[in-house]
């Protein structure tokens, strides 16, 4: 059950990357990000509030914690990525992103001091390959012609924060309800993004609603956030940080699925080699291991 909730949030994720980079003309980054975590928490709370209510006492003793949490997953990460699309390539965007596993890896060992087994480490690899081979459309001249923009610079610290984000879900008290969580994390998020949202309304002004921004929006609320992060969440907990991180290569995998079905994008033999990897080191990564 846990696989099938990472496969979901990374199906939701993927459409999430699309949707910002088609609206990233019409709807400034920050306001983007600000909607689209204001509706989800209004969608939420009806189903929230008993569990938010009963679970207050937590969230107050780890006050911190649960401001870190917010600041990080609701805060920065899809924030950064908005206004990174700005200023970078798509293929850019989903390379550097790429490397979310591996900083878990890291962020993990840093801070619980857990090792990463062999089957892992290896996986991650692999995937990682297989997610390079996708994105430069198995050629060599596309390494070779790689630039590197200003905006993979905020691509990487949206990874690092997604990545920090993740491995701290471990301290999450087993306790509190996934609905009251995401709700706590989803209001203290917005009142870390709330200034930030004023002074670029100032700057650029609003966006105008259409039939475009309306479903982008509603998209992002709804299934990238609440969904996807209920899923990812309850995943998390029950695998491991370091067991699901790599499922994270899905997205590009689904983005690249979804544009040879939707947007009549051809299918070539590169594109199944990199899925294949991606699949295999997905497996690799969640084998058990007899010790």
């Amino acid at each position: 059950m846990s696989y099938l909730l990472l496969v979901g949030a990374a199906l939701f994720w993927s459409g999430n990357f699309v949707l910002s980079r088609g609206i990233n003309e019409l709807v400034p980054p920050i306001a983007l990000g600000f909607w689209r975590w204001l509706i989800a928490g209004v969608i939420l709370l009806p189903f929230s509030a008993k569990y938010l209510w009963r679970d207050l006492e937590v969230i107050k003793k780890g006050f911190l914690y649960f401001n870190l949490l917010a600041f990080l997953g609701v805060t920065c990460f899809n924030t950064l990525i908005y206004t990174a699309v700005h200023y970078t390539t798509a293929i850019n965007a989903v390379l550097v992103n790429s490397f979310v596993p591996i900083l878990i890896l890291l962020v993990s060992l840093i801070i619980y001091r857990e090792k990463p087994i062999i089957n892992q480490i290896s996986g991650i690899i692999i995937s990682t390959l297989g997610i390079m081979i996708i994105m430069v459309r198995g050629s060599v001249d596309g390494i070779l012609n790689f630039k590197f923009n200003p905006g993979d610079i905020l691509v990487f610290i949206a990874a690092l924060t997604w990545a920090l984000y993740t491995v701290l879900l471990k301290s999450l008290p087993k306790e509190i309800h996934p609905l009251s969580f995401l709700q706590g994390i989803i209001i203290l998020g917005l009142l870390y993004m709330f200034p930030f949202y004023i002074l670029e309304y100032s700057i650029k002004g609003g966006f105008e609603l259409n039939s475009k921004t309306i479903v982008s929006i509603g998209y992002v609320a709804i299934f990238a956030s609440v969904v996807a992060f209920i899923f990812w969440n309850r995943a998390v907990r029950d695998l491991g940080a370091n067991r699901a991180g790599p499922f994270i290569h899905l997205m590009p995998v689904f983005g690249t699925i979804l544009a040879i079905i939707f947007l009549g994008e051809k299918l070539y033999f590169f594109h199944l080699i990199g899925i294949s990897l991606v699949f295999f080191g997905i497996l690799l990564t969640n084998k058990k291991v007899k010790r």
